[in-house]
């Protein structure tokens, strides 16, 4: 695995397929509150490319600009909380979704864990450590800690290829597609105030 390590935004020079992985971390679960200090990428491959944020000294618009790009889909692991950080943070709408934790829980039924450690595992089998997790990601990015954010993205892909499968096999990928769809609104949901509310609730 190679990790690039960018200060404030994608180089212009960046190559992006059709489909990127990509996660966030933050300095807590408060989309409104938590300071949005990492993004990290990966094409499939065996490159990792993460983006240290900071928006008081630079807008990301190469960032930005791949977001918002309807052509290119966004892999995300528990797309809910990415998408909602990136619009609170960028005032963007993400399109083209693709969620592993939804696939997940629409075809493995048979268990309620559906976390990226569990899909890495059975999916995979591959192990990975998530001792960095609850770090602290505001200041200098130690060399764990970069491991860790990478190794977040790197596995996307090949994770979705075994959900795909699996959901046109249980024949739930339309509803699923759905489900992706429905996220940006969700997160529109999340940020006004309805997060915990279940407004589709009698």
């Amino acid at each position: 695995m190679k990790i690039n390590l960018y200060n404030g935004d994608l180089p212009d020079d960046i190559k992006i397929g059709k489909s990127i992985a990509i996660d966030s971390e933050t300095m807590g679960l408060n989309p409104k509150r938590d300071k949005l200090c990492l993004v990290q990428l990966s094409n499939g491959d065996e490159i990792c490319h993460l983006v240290k944020i900071d928006l008081i000294k630079k807008k990301p618009i190469n960032l930005i600009k791949l977001l918002k790009n309807n052509k290119v889909q966004k892999i995300f692991h528990y797309a809910r909380f990415d998408v909602a950080v990136f619009k609170y943070n960028f005032k963007i709408n993400i399109k083209n979704i693709y969620c592993t934790k939804i696939a997940s829980k629409l075809v493995r039924t048979y268990t309620d864990k559906h976390g990226y450690k569990d899909l890495c595992s059975e999916l995979l089998n591959k192990n990975i450590s998530k001792i960095e997790q609850s770090s602290d990601w505001g200041g200098e990015l130690t060399k764990d800690q970069q491991k860790y954010a990478a190794t977040d993205v790197l596995y996307l892909h090949q994770i979705k290829n075994k959900l795909d499968a699996m959901l046109i096999r249980e024949n739930r990928n339309k509803l699923a597609k759905a489900c992706f769809d429905f996220i940006q609104y969700r997160t529109d949901l999340d940020i006004n105030g309805w997060s915990e509310q279940d407004i589709f609730k009698h």
